[in-house]
Parts: structure tokens; sequence; C-alpha cells
């Protein structure tokens, strides 16, 4: 039978990778196996194995129990603190697969329809503006089966969505793009499994103004993340997610109805006839 090497991973691609380097290094240097750290961390060898591999993230907790163990004060801390704060280039890859498994997503966004609420003309000419897509058809077929295995796997996630009334009336497209985006989105908020809520601009100022959330809500934990212009911070430390999950209750405040949110979509649908 083949004997399967990881990858090694570069340590100074990333903060996530140097704490994933670390944590194997010194697993390695007192002679452990995946499965005896995964004794001490009461996990098993697969979550380890994941956490070396950098696939998953190193928790608050893990890391404070690793520094006792091995006698390093707070250096995994410490690393791990770093990961967290810092842009993490690997974020979508990570981010996609805990969508694809959540149990239910909550997603704000002031200026753009969410990635699973595109319809395929607005996924394509969103990407047709991007400077970093190289390959347009083959980025529109990856996010249209992205969409697909959101919203229509076998058991697809709740999905609660705030928007601001700015994402109506944004014509990434053109006026018909947007007019049959508007209509897909009110056939969305039908959907028992999703909630589509509008802010609306006499809203003013509210806490989403400083970028677009996304949480994934798993069966064992929570993660988010954290929009900003060219980049972005995941975050999975679970102080810090209850943070983001409270920001998102708070924009939620200032939305309209269902009700009221569908009425304004049929309004801006008709503006555009």
């Amino acid at each position: 039978m083949p004997v399967h090497v990881r990858d090694q991973l570069d340590p100074r691609l990333s903060h996530w990778h140097f704490l994933a380097y670390a944590i194997r290094l010194l697993r390695e240097q007192h002679g452990l196996s995946l499965t005896q750290v995964g004794r001490i961390l009461d996990v098993t060898r697969g979550t380890v194995s994941n956490f070396e591999a950098g696939r998953r993230k190193l928790g608050d907790d893990y890391a404070r129990v690793l520094d006792g163990h091995y006698g390093t004060g707070e250096l995994i801390q410490t690393i791990a603190f770093y990961a967290r704060m810092s842009h993490d280039p690997d974020w979508h890859r990570t981010f996609t697969g805990y969508e694809l498994e959540a149990l239910s997503l909550k997603i704000y966004h002031g200026q753009l329809v969410p990635v699973p609420f595109q319809t395929e003309e607005t996924v394509r000419a969103q990407l047709s503006a991007a400077r970093t897509v190289k390959d347009l058809e083959r980025s529109v077929e990856a996010r249209l089966a992205r969409q697909e295995a959101i919203l229509h796997r076998e058991d697809p996630p709740y999905i609660w969505a705030l928007l601001d009334e700015a994402v109506l009336e944004q014509l990434t497209g053109g006026p018909k793009t947007l007019r049959a985006q508007l209509e897909y989105l009110h056939e969305l908020s039908f959907r028992p499994n999703i909630g589509i809520r509008v802010i609306p601009r006499s809203a003013g100022a509210h806490l989403g103004t400083d970028g677009p959330i996304r949480l994934a809500i798993l069966s064992d934990r929570e993660a988010a993340f954290l929009g900003a212009q060219r980049g972005g911070r995941l975050v999975e430390s679970p102080g810090e997610v209850r943070e983001v999950n409270l920001d998102w209750d708070f924009i939620s405040q200032t939305g309209h109805s269902d009700h009221e949110s569908r009425a304004l979509m049929i309004q801006k649908m008709e503006a555009l006839d």
C-alpha cells in the first residue's frame, strides 16, 4: 500500500501556515503521534492532522493546552492571535468549504447580491469586471457549481441575508440583468429555508458600513468572514465569532420586514420596466 506523504507547508506563506508548521514541528520534536496529541486535546487523530495541514484553524483553547503541554509559555497562543488578526490568503477555499457543510448561513452585504443568490447573468457580469479572473467561463462554472452545492443539496442550509437598498439598484450587467436578478431574489425570499431582508437607505449609518459579513454555523462550531477592500479576514475564535454574530443581529434591527422587503424589490423591478 503506498504511503501518503503530506505536502510541506510554507511557514512564510501566512500566519496560519506558520502556526500549522509550528505545532507539527513541536509534536515531532516531542516524539508524539497524531493520536497521542489527539488524546491531549480530546479530539480525533484526523482533527490533529487537519490542524497541522492548515485545513482547520487551531482555536484558543487548543493553543492554550498545547502551550501547557510543551512548556512553550504563550508561544502557540501568540502565533494563533496574529493568525486570526491577519489576512488569510487561503480564506476563500477554507470558508467556501464551511459554506458547503453549514447548517445555516448569515450574510450581510451592502453593495452586491450574495454569491449564493446571483443569477448566471449577474455572475458573468460581476466576474467580467474582476481583474483577477483569467478564465471567465471556468470561473462562471465554478461559481454556479458552488451555488448548486449550497442551495440544492439534499439538506440545504437555512440562509438569512441582509442587503442594503443599494444592492437592489446596482446595475451589474445592465437594467435587464438587474430586473431578472430582482425577480430571482423575490422568488428566493419565499423559500422556507431562506430569509431576505432589505435595509432601507433611510436607516442611515449602521455597523455594516465597515464591510460585508458572512457567518457559517456548523454542527460543532461557527466561523465568520469579514470582507474588506483587496482582502478580508477569516474569524474562527469563538469569542470573536460571537461578536460578529452580535454585529449581524444589530444590523438586522435596521432592516425592513419580510413583507416590506419584498414590496421594495417589486418597486425596484417596476422602476426598470
